[in-house]
């Protein structure tokens, strides 16, 4: 009797939590599809090597938590890592749920690539935006598009598709850059490339408005280097710690498995619904 009312405990808390989650989901935007891009930060393979072991936590949690998962850009470094990489994650409330990893994560390590054997500081940056609706009215001009196609990587394995089919889009006044080269064609590549540029220049938009309206919120970082949000030490000790929330965990391996329910959770609550 009493295993079963800890379950019974257990599931309701669970439920409580998700309908907490749900109310703090408030958003204009929280319940849309997310575009995640990841670049590495200063320091060549390490930061890259960093991004890669980004993208895959986010995969694995993406997978957990039963989201589709398709990847638009894939850059791979020259001897390991990313130069970047951009991928869509299809599902309800993705964006919301996301939009809690924006920032700089910074990583502390053995080097895995010097014979020193020294401790080494990488940095890595994810931005999450919206995927837009066609409600949304965000204008383009075409005269304000520099459109280049060209052969995809290929070292993305099953990720990208080895053709020359993949397309860069450049919006000129802004100096947003956006790449695509997942599908199977140029048409649909440079049709992904525009929902990823829309995704951007709204975010822009809404960044005008809130330094106008000067309504930027304390717990909101602004996305620059020495400004992380979360620190995952890997050596002399181990931990993954949220400077937002001060939640911590000396757990790093699940975390970097994609065991990230708790400091999504925790942000969402720090911060409160959107207003």
């Amino acid at each position: 009797m009493l295993q079963d009312l800890a379950s019974e405990m257990q599931k309701l808390d669970q439920e409580t939590q998700h309908t907490e989650i749900r109310m703090l989901l408030s958003g204009e935007h929280d319940g849309a599809n997310a575009i995640v891009t990841i670049h590495p930060g200063a320091g060549g393979v390490e930061s890259q090597d960093w991004a890669e072991m980004l993208v895959r936590m986010y995969l694995r949690w993406t997978e957990r938590s039963g989201y589709i998962t398709k990847i638009l850009d894939y850059q791979p470094g020259e001897e390991a890592g990313i130069k970047s990489a951009t991928f869509l994650v299809e599902g309800d409330f993705a964006y919301g749920y996301l939009s809690s990893e924006s920032g700089v994560h910074r990583l502390v390590r053995i080097s895995p690539f010097g014979a020193m054997g020294k401790r080494q500081t990488s940095f890595a940056s994810v931005f999450v935006y919206p995927q837009l609706d066609d409600t949304i009215d965000i204008q383009i001009d075409e005269k304000d598009l520099r459109i280049d196609t060209y052969r995809s990587s290929g070292a993305g394995g099953q990720h990208v598709n080895v053709t020359d089919s993949a397309v860069r889009i450049t919006h000129i006044p802004t100096g947003v850059v956006v790449s695509c080269q997942n599908e199977r064609s140029q048409i649909r590549n440079r049709e992904m490339a525009r929902t990823v540029l829309k995704a951007r220049l709204y975010d822009l938009e809404l960044e005008k408005k809130r330094k106008q309206l000067q309504v930027v919120e304390d717990s909101k970082l602004d996305i620059g280097w020495g400004s992380q949000i979360r620190s995952y030490v890997l050596h002399p000790y181990r931990m993954v710690k949220d400077h937002r929330t001060k939640h911590e965990t000396s757990n790093a391996d699940r975390v970097l498995d994609g065991d990230i329910e708790d400091f999504i959770y925790k942000f969402l609550v720090y911060r409160g619904p959107r207003r």
